[in-house]
């Protein structure tokens, strides 16, 4: 579904679980070429995996090899990702293409 959503705003269909640095991680959703990810961050209010102390770290040092890597990572919660993932992506194509302008 969330890849008819981006197709309906124009965007390039995303590539789901997509594997970066040597394949030691994986995205929720990517655009490759743009280097653009969509992380969908579950149990903020469960005490999930990403707020648990081992969960956490591992993304701490996951967002910033990316970062490293030339990734402009964005960040929703599973409730998001429709209303707020796509205008995120949009904003971040605007931006990478005003950079390389």
């Amino acid at each position: 579904m969330f890849k008819a959503i981006c197709r309906a705003a124009g965007l390039p269909e995303p590539m789901p679980e997509f594997m970066f640095c040597e394949r030691k991680w994986r995205f929720d959703w990517a655009w490759p070429t743009e280097r653009i990810a969509l992380e969908v961050e579950g149990g903020a209010w469960t005490g999930g995996r990403h707020t648990r102390g081992k969960g956490f770290l591992g993304d701490i040092e996951k967002y910033n090899r990316a970062q490293l890597d030339g990734w402009m990572v964005l960040r929703v919660i599973p409730g998001r990702l429709v209303t707020h993932g796509v205008d995120l992506v949009i904003a971040a194509r605007r931006e990478r293409a005003k950079a390389a302008a």
